[in-house]
């Protein structure tokens, strides 16, 4: 049987009022009151509705999540860690798939159906239009991943992906290698563009090397490997740097199916630093980009933002770094040292 409100005013001997505000967020009760409400509440077993509570303080604790590639794992990783940050600070989450979506308006009236207090955008893929879609409509967002603007208008939590391109050339310049290319996700996605830019710009001052460039359909296992065997139908770069571990993950499925051995005949640096990357048999160089960091001041902006609606809307990034495993060859007897690489 399910406890009452009513039922546990009785059994603490205070009004069915002092019970509600006993769970009400900044409400006026006395400790008194609240430990009495609290004892009776435990004994019974009571546990106060979160619905008909924001009925009565406007506010649903509702946080939107929206998300637009679950066929790459790191938005597990995402999500694990969105929710308990969320669930920590007494939010909810509410988690929206937008995959294949493209109209801003019908997801900012879905949200709006659901009263959410705020809107987290966690993706690097969405265009802009979406989180800026939000804030017209009147709702607190934050753009985690997004793309860093010198002027935002919301607030914006992620890595320099210029950056991680330039971390990335210089790599594979210190490993020696003379052909290389950048193995992109979606041309469209301003993270790609991002991390082509500041690979192609770092390789342009280096006559030496030859320098391509191609695309993958999406951020995924399936993309990244279809997208190597296309260019191993040629011939193919001595070293890649893949825009995402997936496609890196893939890309290395079509080289070994291919007969050819990483980093032996082709080499592979990824960017994320997601869980399979770690994996032995894969044991993928890539560069680390911190999500616990990016996820929580996300969380932290999005609070203060429905705080503060009228704040200012600002930029948050975080560095990334190497992580070297076994995918790249090592470097080069006289190759110049790449720790201080911003």
């Amino acid at each position: 049987m399910v406890v009452t409100l009513k039922e546990v005013a009785a059994r603490a001997g205070v009004s069915t009022s002092a019970v509600s505000r006993s769970f009400t967020v900044g409400a006026s009760v006395s400790a008194k009151t609240r430990a009495k409400v609290e004892l009776a509440a435990a004994e019974l077993g009571y546990a106060p509705n979160a619905l008909a509570s924001s009925l009565t303080t406007g506010s649903t604790r509702l946080i939107g999540l929206i998300a637009n590639n679950f066929h790459n794992p790191l938005i597990l990783e995402v999500f694990d860690l969105f929710t308990a940050g969320l669930q920590a600070r007494g939010l909810r989450p509410l988690l929206v798939n937008l995959s294949g979506a493209s109209d801003p308006a019908a997801t900012v009236r879905m949200l709006r159906q659901y009263s959410v207090d705020g809107v987290i955008v966690a993706s690097s893929t969405l265009p802009l239009s979406f989180a800026q879609a939000f804030k017209t409509a009147g709702l607190p967002v934050v753009h985690a991943f997004g793309r860093a603007l010198t002027a935002p208008d919301v607030p914006v939590v992620s890595i320099d992906n210029k950056a991680c391109g330039r971390m990335a050339a210089l790599t594979l310049l210190q490993r020696g290698y003379e052909r290389v290319a950048f193995l992109g996700g979606p041309a469209a996605a301003t993270s790609t563009q991002d991390r082509a830019a500041g690979f192609l710009e770092t390789l342009a001052d280096h006559g030496a090397v030859t320098v391509s460039t191609s695309y993958a359909t999406d951020y995924t296992f399936d993309a990244g490997r279809a997208e190597m065997q296309r260019l191993l139908s040629g011939p193919p770069a001595e070293a890649y740097f893949c825009g995402d571990d997936l496609l890196a993950i893939g890309a290395l499925s079509a080289i070994e199916a291919a007969g050819l051995s990483v980093p032996g005949d082709i080499g592979l640096i990824g960017l994320n630093d997601m869980e399979m990357a770690r994996w032995q048999l894969i044991g993928l160089t890539t560069i680390r980009q911190p999500l616990a960091e990016i996820i929580d001041t996300a969380i932290d902006l999005v609070v203060a933002t429905i705080q503060t609606p009228d704040r200012v809307p600002e930029v948050r990034l975080f560095p990334c770094h190497l992580i070297e495993r076994h995918s790249l060859r090592p470097p080069a007897a006289n190759a110049p040292d790449t720790a201080g690489i911003p």
